[in-house]
């Protein structure tokens, strides 16, 4: 798709469709809409007053203004309230606007962009918002498809424009950071979306080695062999029911420009999970291709970071399998020793995850950094504490905790903090082994992040538990039904605003 941002008055433009703002009881019209106003003799005042379109957050109406404007149509979008305006009510609304578009078949839209920020939002933001509403809301999974099931009519060509000079660089900036932030959202989505017999270990291996060579990154993809040599035997031994071999991906952006720091990104990428000897219900697995969405994550943050420039050197790590029953297979009961050292005692198959993530991050350690993040679609009782809304955030230190906080609210990708006391190592204490996997029937979510914390050793270090927020079962605003790509926007942001701990 071809997008640009222009200085100059909108409704000179010429696209198939004008795509325009508005808040809730507005009184007066002022800006492009009192010169439209002019041109369809009172036409948007009948709209308003008539209650056809009240700039409710979300709402949309078409005009077709005939010969009147050089438009085939006018696209209205309301924000809500002024005083109530976020950054996600700029998204959501675009969201909206994005179905509208893609339902009316448009290849070609010019959209005024908003003059100067807004109470709370800066205007990068609230640009970056507007491009991630309509891309992500766009977004289609088809490429199981064919013939007429395929959407053939897209959006080819979008034009920002604003009327003053000021402010045209940071429009122009959040435009594009937009851009390169849905694209991570959506290449998550679409990993996550594919079937665990398109996308295995090898393929997910395949996709970063392409990432790599299209971003100029290292990557670097270890063989069963290689990873048995580092001693990474709680990530083999989930492996061991699989005849797909185990891949440790390592997907490294180094900046040319002085670094900031350097991050480590740990994503869970489990291609299926059907949870070994401690075998899921059919129900249960229905969902599980996406139990890789952690490493997905990993993936596109780690290319987007080099789209962007980003002065911050960054490792993404993806310890990738399937979690398989078989005679090979892991067994409960069994006891491993891990690439840290540590002894695990494995109660439970199908609490896998954490398995090959204490690998991931005793490996992650080797490389120094000044933080450790990682991502996982962990435990399905983080859904039941904080339902499907936001993500639980678990972690070793407050500022980190902070900071993650406040890129959620930013990217819409919102984390809520869960306690690490440490009186919730009692649950983990094995009879046998140092630790154990599993640790009773309550607070499933918190003992998975005890255990992971166990791998970390005293480096900076936040754990992200996106099971709740991982899928969605119906289409919303810039949502499709599917894989989310939740953790690329709320990684990005997080990665934009990183300062040295």
């Amino acid at each position: 798709m071809q997008i640009e941002v222009k200085q100059g008055r909108v409704e000179l433009a010429e696209d198939e469709a004008l795509l325009l703002t508005s808040f809730e009881g507005v009184k007066r019209f002022v800006g492009p809409f009192k010169t439209i106003e002019g041109m369809l003799s009172g036409g948007l005042s009948h709209l308003f007053e008539a209650g056809d379109f009240t700039g409710k957050e979300g709402q949309t109406a078409v005009l077709y203004p005939g010969e009147k404007l050089r438009f085939g149509k006018i696209i209205l979008v309301g924000l809500g309230r002024r005083d109530r305006i976020t950054v996600e009510g700029v998204r959501r609304a675009f969201g909206f606007a994005g179905r509208k578009i893609r339902e009316l078949k448009l290849k070609s839209l010019s959209v005024q962009a908003f003059e100067s920020g807004l109470a709370g939002v800066k205007l990068t933001e609230s640009s970056q918002a507007m491009v991630e509403g309509m891309f992500l809301s766009h977004y289609r999974l088809d490429r199981y498809k064919t013939g007429a099931e395929k959407e053939s009519v897209q959006l080819q060509k979008i034009t920002f424009w604003k009327e003053r000079r000021k402010g045209v660089g940071e429009v122009r900036r959040g435009v594009t950071d937009g851009e390169i932030s849905a694209w991570a959202t959506s290449l998550s989505r679409d990993l996550a979306n594919r079937p665990g017999n398109y996308l295995t270990p090898t393929r997910l291996a395949d996709e970063a080695t392409r990432l790599a060579r299209e971003n100029k990154l290292k990557c670097t993809v270890l063989s069963e062999s290689q990873v048995r040599k580092l001693k990474m035997n709680t990530f083999l031994a989930v492996a061991s029911g699989s005849k797909e071999p185990a891949k440790l991906i390592v997907l490294e952006y180094l900046p040319s420009r002085k670094r900031a720091g350097t991050l480590a990104l740990v994503g869970k990428g489990i291609t299926f999970d059907a949870g070994g000897l401690s075998l899921k219900s059919t129900e249960g697995m229905l969902e599980m291709k996406t139990d890789m969405t952690g490493g997905a994550v990993v993936l596109a943050t780690v290319a987007a970071c080099a789209k962007m420039k980003l002065p911050v050197h960054v490792i993404g790590v993806v310890p990738a399998t399937e979690n398989l029953p078989s005679g090979t297979a892991l067994k409960v009961g069994d006891i491993i020793t891990s690439h840290s050292g540590k002894t695990v005692e494995v109660l439970n198959t199908d609490a896998e995850g954490r398995l090959i993530l204490a690998d991931g991050l005793s490996y992650a350690r080797s490389f120094e950094p000044d933080a450790i993040v990682d991502v996982a679609t962990l435990t399905g009782t983080i859904k039941l504490a904080l339902g499907t809304l936001c993500a639980g955030l678990f972690g070793n230190n407050p500022g980190l905790k902070k900071r993650m906080i406040q890129a959620g609210e930013v990217s819409g990708e919102r984390v809520w903090e869960m306690p690490l006391w440490d009186e919730y190592q009692e649950f983990l204490k094995s009879d046998l082994a140092d630790i154990k996997n599993v640790g009773g029937r309550f607070g499933g979510s918190i003992l998975a992040a005890k255990f992971l914390e166990s791998f970390v050793g005293d480096i900076p270090w936040l754990h992200l538990d996106i099971a709740g927020v991982d899928v969605k079962d119906k289409d919303d605003s810039y949502h499709s039904k599917g894989a989310t790509g939740f953790g690329a926007r709320l990684l990005l942001q997080f990665l934009k605003d990183w300062k040295k701990i």
